[in-house]
């Protein structure tokens, strides 16, 4: 679905145009059309590749979709992937992925979103707000739109740092442990959608600020740094959680184990107290004609103060040991 298709020229907007004229625009000098489309159809894809002759591999992966976030060039053009992550809902279900497929030549930019509803207006607003930055073309576009994206990282992030901080917090407490594991594997797992969109992107814009440079970019290197900033706080902050996680749930295991350990020592402390009792009952049944005391009249009753005195002394001596 077509969202809007806008002609630019030297840093300020010229009309909105159908996509039949775009062609009449691009000849134009200092001048570029920057399209927005969401979950875009096999046939405005086509139409599209036809007015700004899009290359058909980067026309056949935004077609497709799920892609690995990248920044591919194809001589003149580049085409970059990125992911879109919903902060909505952490705590209750699965981290949601989208995608926006840019292509960007010297005279256009053209942007598919899938997947997500949030869109990019407030993108084109900066952009329009600053004709002397968009002056600068599509290059400059294609930061803002990959600025945009990063910056949604960062809620996420921050969500599921205090999550983790929360589960931390109950690591220790008794109980809690199957809860607890459960809850650090499905963060792990939101985690790592997180990497598998960060660190693709973060090697893809490398390339747009160092080194060989596209041409398409030259005049937004130190923009692509600072994406590059914002890109490699965010990978940093996930391997750290990472981290975190797989000690969090070593504690978590060490403490069912040291739980574990607690009960078995509570039943081998009940064992030894109950053992004792059984001996003496043992012995005393074994109805053999000449015992001691068999035929004694305090004899029943000393076996049974014998037995509660020895398992007493038991029970005082796991208590102090802290076993019962």
């Amino acid at each position: 679905m077509l969202i809007n298709c806008v002609v630019y020229q030297d840093g300020s907007k010229l009309a909105d145009i159908p996509v039949s004229e775009i062609s009449d625009y691009l000849s134009r000098p200092g001048c570029f059309v920057w399209v927005a489309l969401h979950e875009a159809t096999a046939g405005e894809l086509a139409e599209l590749q036809q007015e700004f002759d899009l290359h058909p591999l980067a026309v056949e992966d935004a077609q497709h979709g799920h892609q690995r976030p990248k920044v591919e060039e194809y001589a003149d053009s580049l085409f970059a992937v990125m992911h879109l992550l919903e902060p909505d809902g952490l705590d209750q279900g699965e981290l949601g992925v989208g995608e926006v497929d840019v292509f960007v030549g010297r005279n256009y930019v053209v942007s598919v979103r899938n997947r997500s509803e949030h869109g990019f207006v407030e993108v084109r607003q900066r952009c329009e707000r600053e004709p002397e930055l968009l002056r600068q073309g599509p290059g400059f576009v294609l930061y803002a739109l990959m600025d945009a994206v990063v910056d949604r990282y960062f809620p996420v992030i921050d969500a599921l740092e205090v999550e983790l901080e929360k589960i931390e917090l109950r690591i220790f407490t008794k109980g809690s442990a199957r809860e607890s594991i459960e809850r650090l594997y499905a963060l792990k797992r939101r985690l790592t959608v997180l990497k598998h969109a960060v660190a693709p992107l973060l090697e893809g814009v490398g390339k747009l600020h160092g080194g060989r440079v596209p041409q398409l970019c030259a005049g937004s290197q130190e923009y692509f740094r600072d994406v590059v900033d914002h890109l490699g706080r965010i990978n940093a902050s996930v391997d750290a959680s990472r981290d975190t996680i797989g000690t969090a749930i070593s504690v978590n295991l060490s403490m069912v184990t040291i739980e574990d350990g607690e009960v078995t020592k509570r039943l081998a402390a009940w064992a030894a107290i109950f053992a004792v009792c059984t001996a003496f009952a043992g012995i005393w049944g074994m109805n053999f004609q000449h015992m001691p005391e068999l035929q004694w009249r305090f004899g029943y009753p000393l076996a049974l103060l014998l037995i509660a005195a020895i398992s007493g002394y038991l029970y005082y001596r796991f208590r102090r040991a802290g076993w019962v």
